[in-house]
C-alpha cells in the first residue's frame, strides 16, 4: 500500500475518532458501557426466569460471548456501510477516494471493537467469573470471521444504500431478528431440528458458537463451519467492493 493512501487512511481515522468520541461527554468510556449494559439487561433477565444459561453458571459470561462477537459484527457492518456518505465532502478532492474511506471505517471501528471487547472480558471474567481457561485459537477465529463478514456487508450495502436510500430502511427490518437468530440467548443444540436446520445458514450462528468454544473447555459442537462462513463473507466482500467501485461516482453525485 502507497504512502499517500495510507496517510489518506489514517487522515480519516483520527477525522472520525475526533468527531464521533472527541465531542461526546466520556468519549470512548460509552464503547465499554453500552455493550455492557446490554449484557448485564440480559443475564439479570434470563436469571429471574432460569435457573442457569445453556453453559456453565454465569449468565453474564454466557450473554457476553454471544452478545460482544455479534456487536463486533453489526458495529462493522453499520459503519462501512455508510462510508461513502460520511466521508462525502473529503472524497470530493481527488487525493482521497472511496477505498480510502472504507478501510479507514473498518480499521477503526474493528479495532475500537477489539479493544471494547478485550476490556469487557477481563472485567467480567475477574470479577464474576474468574475460573475460565481461555482458549485463543477459536476465539480470534470467531472474530476475525466476524469482522470480514461486517466487511463484506457494510461493503455490500454502502453501494445500494448510496443508490436506493430506501434499502437502508429495508434491511434493518429484515436483519431486525438477527439478534434472535444468531445464538446470543441460546446456543445450537438447543433449537429443535427445523430451526437448527433453517439457521444453520446464518453465518453469525457460526460465529457465536465458535465463540463459545474458546470461553467452555466442555462445549464442542459439530454445526460450525468457518469454511462455509469465510466463503460468504468472501463473496460478499468482492461483489460489495466490485460495485462500490463501479457506482461510488454515482453515488457521490447525489
Amino acid at each position: 500500500m502507497r504512502f499517500p493512501v495510507i496517510r489518506n487512511i489514517l487522515a480519516l481515522m483520527l477525522r472520525e475518532m475526533s468527531t464521533r468520541y472527541g465531542r461526546t461527554p466520556g468519549g470512548y468510556i460509552w464503547g465499554v458501557v453500552e455493550p455492557l449494559a446490554a449484557i448485564l439487561f440480559l443475564a439479570i433477565g434470563f436469571s429471574l426466569l432460569l435457573r442457569s444459561p445453556s453453559l456453565g453458571t454465569s449468565f453474564i459470561l454466557f450473554y457476553a460471548t454471544g452478545y460482544v462477537v455479534f456487536n463486533l459484527y453489526q458495529v462493522i457492518s453499520s459503519t462501512t456501510s455508510q462510508a461513502i456518505s460520511y466521508s462525502k465532502p473529503l472524497l470530493m478532492f481527488p487525493a482521497v477516494n472511496w477505498f480510502d474511506a472504507l478501510v479507514a471505517r473498518f480499521l477503526l471501528n474493528s479495532l475500537t471493537g477489539i479493544i471494547t471487547s478485550i476490556l469487557l472480558f477481563t472485567i467480567i471474567l475477574n470479577i464474576v467469573e474468574n475460573r475460565t481457561v481461555l482458549d485463543l485459537g477459536p476465539i480470534v477465529e470467531a472474530f476475525s470471521l466476524a469482522m470480514m463478514l461486517g466487511l463484506g456487508i457494510g461493503a455490500l450495502n454502502c453501494t445500494l444504500i448510496g443508490l436506493f436510500p430506501v434499502w437502508a430502511m429495508i434491511w434493518g427490518i429484515i436483519t431486525r431478528p438477527l439478534f434472535l437468530a444468531s445464538g446470543i440467548i441460546y446456543i445450537y443444540e438447543d433449537l429443535p431440528k427445523l430451526a437448527q436446520d433453517i439457521l444453520w445458514y446464518n453465518p453469525l450462528m457460526h460465529i457465536t458458537g465458535l465463540t463459545r468454544v474458546g470461553f467452555y473447555t466442555t462445549y464442542s459442537p459439530t454445526y460450525i463451519n468457518t469454511t462455509y462462513v469465510f466463503f460468504v463473507s468472501l463473496a460478499l466482500l468482492f461483489f460489495g467492493l466490485l460495485l462500490t467501485r463501479r457506482y461510488n461516482r454515482e453515488i457521490l453525485n447525489r
